[in-house]
């Protein structure tokens, strides 16, 4: 499929699950870049029915696959993005990199990357100094959660990321971790180099691209720092050759500070204040122990909650009813309760491995595990929001987990959201474009496992800090 190229747009990107995709929606639409995020990569009579954006991302799912099933899925995907016209092509991933040569391996969506754009050579920025994540000589630290004061750990001692269940970090240097992943040779612009004057920085640039440099790391662990990147690769991108870049909503961020500055784009200060919605409904598919936490505050202060049977689900996949949970969130929206439904509170939730001794029985491994369970949980969450919402009035509806929503967003019919106001870093509120679904014309926020306090249920059900 070719699309007629736009001059309109300054950046299209795709991203690897659905809440960093609505990471880098939120980033674009505060720097004044009007964007829609699409659940597939879009056809011209789509995009023909938002005129007036001049960015698109694509919520991917592929943190979750395997590498041939992410090439079979990043090429076509990447063509699209390539026709768009955009001066700016991003893969965009989880601020804390989290991949490995067996599952979602950015590696080897740069070698795809490469293979397409033919760019001179790939940004690499995974800073975001307003999310909590910092690169400082090559090395990733992370604040423990987005969108609150948590302490900040090197990403191999980070007590969320160094545990992930499928892909733990075990290295914070991005470059030993790329390693792993791509035989391209990862050069870096270090933190010393950032702050010298613009000439200087991009002598050193051309000298390691020169030098062989394919792929170059970009350090950063102040805000003010982002318009350097962002003039530094804005220099390689324009209409008819997109630069490609990878990494985290560092990338928005860098490129609207510079776009900023050079007034190409107005930032957006005001935004409506979206009042409160009651009662919420959140489904979460979430394993963190951050997401657990917010749940457990959530129950403390008045939401009620209704276990997802994961166990059931896992034996009896498209067998096993969901009355008795569509029954009991429906009771509670209709007096008046805010209601959590959710497959695990951590890891240490006696679910978690009972339903993975259940999946392992029946010859699955760790990675097909993963994919699995984001299918299942993913599927069995969005019909519930669909038959809940179908009978009651939900104006707000919550979807927790990286993995699983990309598959909510789907169940649930999704085919575009566009950001109506940032109510916590990382997770802004969006307007659903569904049509025919239950969810049309509603507000959704899509939340990673990192992002938010402890109450964060609490301000999106207020629709504030």
């Amino acid at each position: 499929m070719n699309m007629t190229p736009s001059k309109n747009i300054l950046i299209a990107y795709y991203g690897d699950d659905f809440t960093g995709s609505t990471d880098a929606l939120e980033i674009l639409s505060k720097s004044g870049i009007k964007t829609a995020l699409f659940i597939e990569p879009p056809i011209p009579e789509q995009l023909a029915r938002y005129p007036d954006i001049r960015a698109f991302g694509i919520a991917g799912m592929t943190r979750a696959m395997t590498p041939d099933v992410m090439e079979k899925t990043l090429k076509p995907a990447f063509e699209v993005l390539k026709d768009s016209g955009a001066g700016h092509i991003h893969y965009k991933v989880c601020s804390t990199f989290d991949s490995s040569p067996e599952v979602g391996s950015i590696g080897h969506a740069v070698d795809i990357g490469a293979e397409i754009f033919k760019s001179g050579f790939i940004s690499l920025v995974v800073a975001a100094p307003n999310l909590g994540r910092y690169c400082a000589f090559g090395n990733l630290f992370a604040r423990m959660g987005i969108g609150s004061q948590g302490q900040i750990h090197r990403l191999d001692r980070h007590p969320s990321m160094s545990k992930h269940p499928v892909t733990p970090s075990d290295e914070s240097d991005l470059r030993l971790h790329l390693r792993k992943q791509t035989a391209k040779k990862c050069d870096l612009i270090d933190i010393l180099e950032i702050d010298k004057p613009f000439s200087e920085t991009k002598k050193t640039l051309e000298y390691k691209v020169d030098q062989g440099a394919e792929i170059v790391l970009f350090d950063a662990i102040y805000p003010e720092q982002m318009a350097s990147i962002g003039r530094l690769i804005d220099t390689y991108g324009d209409n008819k050759t997109p630069h490609f870049s990878v990494g985290s909503s560092g990338i928005e961020m860098a490129l609207g500070d510079f776009w900023a500055q050079t007034e190409t784009i107005k930032p957006i200060t005001l935004w409506p204040d979206p009042g409160i919605a009651s009662p919420l409904l959140v489904v979460s598919g979430s394993c963190s122990p951050v997401t657990a936490g917010q749940i457990e505050w959530a129950i403390q202060n008045g939401f009620e909650e209704v276990f997802l049977h994961t166990e059931a689900i896992a034996s009896q996949e498209e067998l096993y009813s969901l009355e008795k949970e569509i029954e009991a969130a429906t009771n509670f929206i209709q007096n008046n309760k805010s209601v959590i439904i959710h497959t695990s509170k951590g890891v240490n939730d006696p679910r978690f491995a009972r339903t993975a001794e259940i999946l392992q029985k029946k010859g699955l491994n760790k990675s097909e595990i993963q994919t699995c369970t984001s299918r299942l949980y993913g599927k069995a969450l969005g019909q519930i929001i669909n038959a809940v919402i179908a009978k009651n009035p939900v104006r707000r509806v919550v979807i927790a987990g990286g993995d699983t929503s990309s598959f909510v967003a789907r169940t649930v019919g999704i085919e575009a959201v566009e950001m109506i106001s940032p109510v916590t870093p990382g997770a802004p509120l969006c307007r659903a474009h569904a049509p025919g679904y239950p969810i049309n014309g509603r507000e959704v926020v899509f939340k990673g496992g990192q992002v938010g306090g402890e109450d964060y249920f609490g301000v999106i059900l207020r629709g504030k800090l």
